[in-house]
């Protein structure tokens, strides 16, 4: 059986032919899932101060659900069972929330939506806040250069074996095992040691740094992360072990390699990160990157 049965696309009102929609079609059409698509329309409130406000959020609705039928014809023509809806909102995180847990989706797809730096400093970008609170897997998409991806990279993070959290790692492989065995592609393995993250700070003795310590971290994080891919049969050609800032390296990565899809894990953030963002969050702002996010088995 397939691990998809129903998949769930966002699309915006600007009535477009866009990469999450060819992926999620021939994800559809791959794996025999239905695929719901909702057209998500903000609505457009000016106080009073511009009439006709309901007329135009109107039009913009029927126009909306116009473009989502032909859509779904051409869906149907190809194969997969769709189903369509449009929905009139101010508060599109909370719209999308009310149908993910009414369609209990095994994917929402969506198209990643980049915001300027300053807009980010303002408010939190949709993406991010969906990233947050969605409890299902999350297919954030940017470009598509085929409609199934041909190889797709877990990101994972062996640093702390023992860490509570750890079983994401486990998540993240088995998501990114399953999309890969359905779409008939590799499954690769990535960590990036950050060398900022390998010194005493991360065992409570401040930020002082012992000779040779770093070297012997690093050592030690890279055997774990050979047995986490031998456990998972990731042969070391598709074995991917960096060093450099994390967000950066990742963005370089994805960008110098033929990588269509990287997995990668969330899980409850810190005060500081809940400020300026996570990497998984940063890592969306990349132009290049489609992102699945997995949160850890609850």
């Amino acid at each position: 059986m397939s691990q998809y049965q129903r998949l769930f696309l966002i699309v915006g009102a600007d009535m477009r032919h866009t990469p999450a929609l060819e992926r999620a079609a021939a994800l559809a059409h791959a794996t025999g899932a239905t695929l719901h698509v909702s057209a998500v329309v903000e609505e457009l409130d000016t106080l009073g101060l511009i009439s006709g406000d309901e007329h135009r959020n109107q039009s913009r609705v029927e126009d909306s659900r116009q473009w989502l039928a032909d859509e779904a014809t051409l869906l149907h023509e190809n194969g997969i069972r769709v189903s369509t809806d449009v929905v009139l909102t101010r508060d599109p995180v909370g719209a999308i929330l009310a149908q993910v847990n009414d369609i209990e989706p095994d994917l929402l797809i969506k198209d990643v939506q980049h915001e300027a730096a300053f807009k980010r400093l303002l408010f939190t970008p949709l993406d991010w806040q969906l990233l947050r609170e969605c409890p299902c897997p999350m297919h954030f998409v940017s470009a598509v250069h085929c409609p199934l991806p041909r190889i797709v990279v877990a990101a994972v993070d062996p640093t702390h074996p023992e860490h509570p959290h750890n079983d994401l790692n486990e998540t993240v492989i088995q998501a990114a095992s399953d999309l890969a065995r359905q779409c008939n592609a590799e499954l690769h393995l990535l960590h990036v040691c950050d060398s900022a993250q390998t010194h005493m700070a991360d065992f409570g003795a401040g930020t002082v740094t012992v000779p040779g310590f770093g070297s012997d971290v690093r050592k030690s994080i890279h055997k774990v992360f050979e047995q986490l891919a031998a456990r998972h049969a990731v042969p070391v050609e598709r074995q991917h072990f960096l060093s450099a800032p994390i967000t950066r390296s990742i963005a370089d990565f994805v960008a110098h390699s033929r990588t269509d899809v990287l997995v990668m894990g969330n899980h409850p953030r810190k005060l500081l990160e809940r400020l300026t963002g996570s990497t998984t969050e940063h890592v969306l702002d990349h132009t290049l990157c489609n992102v699945l996010a997995v949160k850890a088995v609850a």
